[in-house]
């Protein structure tokens, strides 16, 4: 990965995006949707993650991000680990998964797990313009790609939050 992408303000805001390997839609499904989330979650609880808008979509997740506490970098890293050790392991044991055979034959090569593409296109957040426009991007994404025809009805987004509807699937840091 070149340094273009990378995090080099460890204690700054980013806006990233993890992609699943070759694009998978693998996030239709809850079980591995909330794996994904209870990851965020425990980043957030135990690493100082800070979120501040996030999308997941069947393919991939938006977030703008930082940490009060661990290595911004170092945190992506074992989310991305963890995550992919998790819901390839629930792919596995899954008795009701239509795709199971092909999606581990896409994941996993001899013994080793390609759930997430390399990288994470970490953009620090320079400006509060910049801020806006990410979060946009996020929050439209939804609607961008047919899901809903408005960016709050979409539940796997932090959308609503910030319209005041409802409290969202993870907690904001929202300044």
């Amino acid at each position: 990965m070149g340094l273009t992408y990378s995090i080099r303000n460890q204690t700054g805001q980013y806006f990233v995006t993890c992609t699943v390997h070759q694009w998978i839609d693998v996030f239709t499904r809850e079980l591995y949707k909330e794996t994904l989330l209870d990851s965020i979650r425990h980043c957030q609880k135990n690493k100082g993650l800070q979120v501040y808008g996030w999308v997941l979509m069947s393919n991939h997740i938006h977030m703008i991000i930082s940490s009060n506490k661990d290595n911004l970098s170092d945190i992506i890293r074992d989310f991305k680990k963890y995550t992919a050790t998790k819901i390839v392991e629930a792919i596995s044991n899954s008795a009701n998964e239509s795709r199971k055979r092909w999606l581990l034959w896409l994941l996993v090569k001899e013994k080793e797990i390609s759930f997430w593409q390399k990288g994470y296109h970490g953009e620090e957040i320079f400006s509060a313009s910049f801020f806006e426009t990410k979060l946009n991007y996020i929050h439209f994404n939804p609607v961008r790609a047919g899901i809903v025809e408005k960016e709050e009805e979409y539940l796997y987004s932090s959308c609503a939050d910030y319209y005041g509807i409802r409290k969202g699937k993870l907690d904001l840091a929202i300044e």
